[in-house]
């Protein structure tokens, strides 16, 4: 069990705007402000970074207040790690929205970790548009011995993700960076992806790549149903649409849906005069 750090405090200095960053520089008497004092654009730096053996006090804190007590210590550490990683490099690169300890380890953490609760994942596991590691780095940690694959295209979060995964000794992780398209050809068992990209697009990219009888994990948002008319009107021959659950992160008001397609039949490769 972690140590409670009943002070609440860290000694990792939290990160201060400019004194006087807010101000507009005012022109003559009775005219608006110059062009050059226009609004500052808004800060995505975290107010407060936590050192690495609190932020993991508080991970043991919210997991078991939201019904993840059973990820263990080790794992806490490793995802702990991960937030400090993460935070550090947001001082530079804006890869987050969510800079509030809390929203990390609800909105990111719970919310990649409570996916196997909800379906049996099939590996070789490619993240398509796993970002700054979303959901690849926290089942990675979840699941130390099986192969995942990252996929991203920027390559400032491809950097990230390959410091991250030597810092935290993740075995059996590949990163690839680039775009997944539909000339990828990289065979896997599964597929998962947190990113905005339509269902059908993305049944499209990884067409080639994902084997018969392997499934595409969608993690979305309770209103993705939308998106299935244009799956029915082009892939259902390719791809039957196996599961649709919806679920709320525990005790939580943030829903989700969970789409799982299966892939029922191969496709021809392209010609490659083509």
């Amino acid at each position: 069990m972690a140590h409670k750090n009943t002070k609440n405090t860290s000694s990792f200095k939290p990160s201060r705007r400019p004194s006087g960053s807010s101000a507009q520089t005012a022109g003559p008497l009775g005219t608006k402000p110059t062009d050059s004092a226009a609004k500052p654009a808004r800060s995505f730096r975290a107010e407060t970074i936590y050192s690495r053996s609190e932020a993991n006090d508080r991970l043991y804190d919210i997991f078991h207040n939201h019904e993840m007590g059973h990820i263990t210590h080790a794992q806490r550490e490793k995802l702990a790690h991960f937030y400090e990683l993460l935070m550090q490099e947001q001082e530079h690169n804006n890869f987050t929205r969510l800079l509030k300890f809390r929203d990390v380890a609800i909105k990111h953490f719970i919310d990649c970790l409570i996916v196997p609760q909800q379906v049996k994942l099939q590996f070789p596991l490619l993240d398509v548009g796993t970002g700054p590691g979303f959901p690849g780095i926290p089942l990675k940690i979840l699941f130390p011995r099986e192969k995942i694959l990252l996929a991203e295209g920027v390559q400032k979060r491809v950097s990230f993700l390959k410091k991250v995964r030597e810092d935290l000794t993740l075995p059996n992780l590949e990163i690839i960076g680039r775009n997944i398209q539909s000339d990828f050809m990289y065979p896997v068992q599964g597929v998962i992806t947190r990113a905005v990209e339509e269902v059908a697009n993305t049944l499209a990219n990884v067409q080639h790549s994902l084997q018969l009888g392997g499934c595409v994990y969608f993690m979305k948002g309770p209103n993705a149903g939308i998106e299935l008319a244009r799956y029915k009107a082009e892939w259902r021959e390719i791809y039957d649409l196996e599961k649709e659950i919806d679920y709320v992160l525990p005790k939580s008001p943030h829903e989700r849906k969970l789409l799982v397609f299966r892939k029922i039949k191969n496709v021809d490769l392209p010609d490659e005069d083509e």
